[in-house]
């Protein structure tokens, strides 16, 4: 038996500034607000272009961030890797 609209934690890796943030969500969170939410926690600001990062779940990038958690199978503590869409040069 499952609980409808209970809340659970998930635990998010935000490669730009290499932390991991952990955020209590619904399952019927988007990929797009789980993104969004892991941004501004971790890079402390409000409004970035959300288009320049990449979700990844499962080592797969998700392709439609209108998904949620629970269409993808997340459960509880499940990781997430938020990353660049592009590639950033190395020096």
């Amino acid at each position: 038996m499952t609980v409808v609209g209970a809340q659970f934690p998930v635990r998010v890796m935000v490669t730009d500034v290499w932390d991991q943030v952990s955020l209590t969500v619904a399952p019927t969170t988007t990929i797009a607000d789980l993104k969004r939410a892991a941004l501004t926690q971790a890079l402390k600001r409000r409004s970035m272009p959300l288009q320049d990062h990449v979700v990844k779940f499962k080592g797969a990038q998700v392709l439609d961030e209108s998904t949620t958690l629970a269409a993808l199978g997340a459960v509880p503590n499940s990781p997430f890797i938020v990353l660049p869409a592009r590639r950033q040069p190395v020096r």
